[in-house]
């Protein structure tokens, strides 16, 4: 398999099959193909699994795209303007990812639900109690809305964040919740009455547009009913 991102602000994946690879994606994922490429559709791993995969943003049916030639083209493209990542990760080796983050991988990337174990993190901790795992051996695709920054946290280091501003971060990397202290601070800077805990050690990545952000400031241009 070979690949190229392509684009700035929008930008689209183009993956080059060779014949009998594969490689599956959400429903609608794709956005154009050349070749002779043959779907399958399914739950992949079964009803239960598609449907913690829904709790973490994805559908319930996945779709495999086999390349039935010598070689066949098929094209990504993200929901939002932001970055595609490609992530190489090794046999065991796992990323948790936030919801919907996943964008298409090689068929022996593993995609599951993760679920958040403390309460406070799944309670205040901005994305909820589910998010993504994905587990190699293979290649995989992300999409990651705005630019993406990434720390190397040292054991014992910590780095507070506003929720939505995570984008993924290594299984070794601990996730909770610390409460913002002062009455003004709570009330008049924006950042809410808490904000995620990271502590290494572990990769994190970050983002710079939250959807939840962009949302909320397209909402305030939205027409509005006088009903």
């Amino acid at each position: 398999m070979q690949y190229k991102i392509k684009g700035s602000t929008m930008e689209t994946i183009d993956i080059l099959l060779d014949k009998g690879e594969s490689i599956y994606t959400e429903s609608g994922g794709m956005a154009w193909m050349r070749g002779n490429i043959a779907m399958d559709t399914n739950t992949r791993g079964g009803v239960m699994a598609g449907l913690g995969r829904m709790l973490s943003g994805e559908s319930l049916f996945l779709t495999t795209y086999t390349c039935q030639g010598n070689q066949a083209l098929i094209t990504f493209a993200p929901e939002v303007p932001g970055k595609i990542m490609d992530v190489e990760l090794n046999a065991g080796q796992s990323l948790i990812c936030q919801k919907d983050a996943f964008m298409c991988a090689q068929d022996s990337v593993t995609l599951e639900m993760h679920f958040r174990k403390k309460l406070g993190a799944g309670l205040f901790g901005g994305e909820g109690f589910i998010l993504q795992k994905i587990t190699g051996p293979g290649t995989a695709f992300l999409e990651i809305p705005g630019e993406v920054r990434d720390y190397e946290l040292k054991a014992g280091e910590v780095m507070r964040v506003d929720p939505g501003h995570i984008a993924m971060f290594e299984p070794s990397v601990s996730y909770d919740i610390s409460r913002v202290k002062g009455f003004k601070n709570i009330f008049f800077a924006g950042e809410g009455l808490f904000l995620a805990q990271l502590k290494g050690p572990g990769k994190v990545w970050l983002q710079s547009l939250p959807l939840a952000n962009l949302a909320a400031k397209l909402y305030k241009y939205m027409p509005k009913s006088s009903s």
